[in-house]
């Protein structure tokens, strides 16, 4: 296993490797050559981890049936580590980028601009499709890729919209691409894969856990300028998307709502706060229009460091 790639991806799949431990050990061992050949102890001692990680790290990385999924997973899906070129600037300059991605299908969609990010509740009410139609359709028409998470309710009709408009779209999963979730979204899964983008940070035998799914948010925000909330309540998963999108540097969209409405208590409470009102598609172009010009100079001043 003489491929620095392979040794990275085999080393994220192993338990307790977290990010946190990754970057750690890359930090004292670029290359990733030592670790293979360190004792539990040596581990321990040289990275500061907890005995017991490195015992289970050490065996995880010396077994022959993980390295031989990881072989195997690298034929059947494109990855990309965050050491390679095509990984995506505009996700490398976030706080915590994912270190290895899962990709199936058009990777050309990861250089894309425009980017949006849509985001709301699993539960959206029957007009949310109408004005989602009427102020994102026109953005797709014109060539705008929509980002989201493949969920019930807004995310997976974001997705839809883009598919109906001929438009682009990618989607960031909380699992691996063998545990489609929720499963009613397995016919959607392939139709995304096939014609569009699906991401994840997990080793396609990963099941989705709870813990997934606020964690894949930061690549949904990450992955576009700005995130767009369509319908929410105040406390959802989809203010953790906000969060995330606040802490990265991007922009925040809400659509206004009716006070009497729950779900879009969420929303009216992040215009209240600063969230950019959007009530019509040139809401969203003209901010798009200042913000190019700040955007390309950030992504090549990334792509040149």
């Amino acid at each position: 296993m003489n491929n620095f790639k392979t040794r990275l991806i085999l080393l994220q799949r192993c338990r307790n490797a977290s990010r946190l431990i990754i970057w750690k050990i890359i930090r004292k061992d670029p290359d990733l050559t030592k670790i293979f050949s360190m004792s539990p102890m040596q581990i321990s001692n040289e990275f500061t981890i907890p005995i017991k990680r490195s015992y289970a790290l050490c065996k995880d990385l010396r077994d022959k049936n993980l390295l031989a999924s990881v072989l195997e997973d690298m034929k059947k899906f494109h990855v990309l580590t965050i050491f390679e070129k095509d990984y995506p600037s505009i996700l490398k300059v976030i706080k915590d980028p994912p270190i290895v991605l899962y990709l199936i299908g058009n990777l050309d969609l990861l250089k894309h601009k425009p980017c949006l990010s849509v985001v709301g509740t699993r539960e959206p009410s029957q007009s949310s499709w109408t004005l989602m139609e009427k102020v994102l359709f026109p953005l797709v028409k014109e060539g705008w890729l929509l980002v989201s998470g493949m969920a019930k309710g807004i995310d997976a009709n974001a997705h839809r919209l883009a598919v109906k408009g001929k438009g682009n779209t990618i989607a960031v999963l909380g699992s691996g691409f063998h545990h489609i979730y929720p499963r009613q979204h397995t016919e959607l899964f392939r139709q995304l894969a096939a014609t569009q983008l699906v991401i994840s940070e997990y080793a396609p035998s990963t099941p989705p856990k709870k813990y997934h799914f606020p964690e894949r948010n930061r690549i949904i925000s990450g992955l576009s300028f700005g995130t767009l909330v369509v319908e929410a309540k105040e406390k959802s998963g989809t203010m953790i998307t906000v969060e995330q999108a606040l802490d990265q540097g991007r922009e925040v969209y809400a659509f206004p709502g009716s006070p009497l409405s729950d779900q879009s208590s969420g929303c009216n409470k992040l215009i209240q706060e600063g969230a950019k009102l959007v009530l019509k598609t040139h809401d969203l172009v003209e901010d798009w229009h200042d913000l190019e010009r700040k955007w390309g100079r950030i992504l090549s001043e990334n792509e040149e460091n």
